[in-house]
């Protein structure tokens, strides 16, 4: 039976499609660990709102963090990372097999292979704006009935 479901993949990915909770990511690539009002600086947002996208990326496993003091720290750890990169490696290597079989099938095919080197690319005419329109244009436009009469038009 085909497993639709992996909650710890889900939860990674879910943290990684915010663009804020990616930026924290960054942030903390940068260096071992980092406070957490170190990592708000940067943000048009409350300490809060950071806390709650840490608290996403914490539930994750993306992040790591620690108490000293009065100091929350935060850091990276790699666990939930790897599994993302082995779902998606696994369909990269789907996606580069199709590619390379495509490009064999192009190589071989005789049409592809036979075309001329230089062949004159089709430059479009420019359109003119002062041109008149076209005959078969004036000539729809005239046989076209008006369903009602023009009423009276009114001075204002």
């Amino acid at each position: 039976m085909v497993k639709y479901s992996d909650p710890p993949l889900d939860r990674t990915f879910a943290a990684l499609a915010d663009p804020t909770r990616r930026a924290l990511l960054a942030r903390l690539s940068d260096r071992d660990s980092v406070s957490v009002s170190e990592l708000a600086k940067p943000f048009a947002m409350s300490l809060p709102a950071i806390m709650k996208h840490l608290d996403v990326l914490s539930d994750a496993g993306l992040i790591a963090r620690e108490k000293t003091g009065r100091v929350v720290a935060c850091r990276l750890t790699a666990k939930p990372m790897e599994q993302a990169m082995d779902w998606l490696n696994r369909y990269q290597r789907f996606w580069s097999d199709n590619f390379d079989r495509l490009a064999a099938f192009v190589e071989e095919d005789p049409w592809f292979n036979h075309q001329p080197k230089h062949q004159p690319k089709h430059q479009p005419q420019p359109i003119s704006t002062s041109a008149p329109a076209s005959r078969s244009r004036a000539g729809s436009a005239r046989a076209r009935k008006k369903s009602t009469p023009r009423g009276p038009m009114l001075k204002t």
